[in-house]
């Protein structure tokens, strides 16, 4: 095992390069983060944050999170709010989606596959 197939951080920090993304394609080829399967990406979202334009040509599967806050996500032509610790949403391939942070929210989001 070389020291690439491990890594230890903090997500909080360490998103800031790659927009709350920690894992996915993006990463180094040699980084155990590099992902061609999945994406992660811990959102850190202060109160009136929000997405500035809808996300309409959506290739990947979706899973939002709720860790803490209160999170508006709008997906087509339905709108659902995460208030509770645990509540998610979840969408596939072709929905269009936007958000906004009600209150200071944190979310965790992984999409599948990564594709650049």
């Amino acid at each position: 095992m070389n020291n690439q197939s491990k890594h230890f951080g903090n997500a909080n920090k360490e998103g800031l390069d790659h927009r709350g993304w920690i894992v996915g394609h993006f990463m180094e080829q040699d980084d155990v983060r590099h992902s061609n399967e999945v994406e992660i990406k811990w959102g850190a979202h202060p109160a009136g944050d929000k997405r500035a334009s809808w996300v309409d040509e959506e290739y990947r599967t979706t899973v939002l999170l709720l860790i803490q806050g209160k999170f508006h996500i709008n997906l087509d032509s339905e709108s659902y709010v995460l208030e509770n610790e645990g509540d998610y949403v979840m969408w596939g391939q072709g929905v269009s989606h936007s958000w906004r942070a009600e209150l200071d929210s944190t979310v965790i989001t992984v999409r599948w596959p990564s594709i650049s």
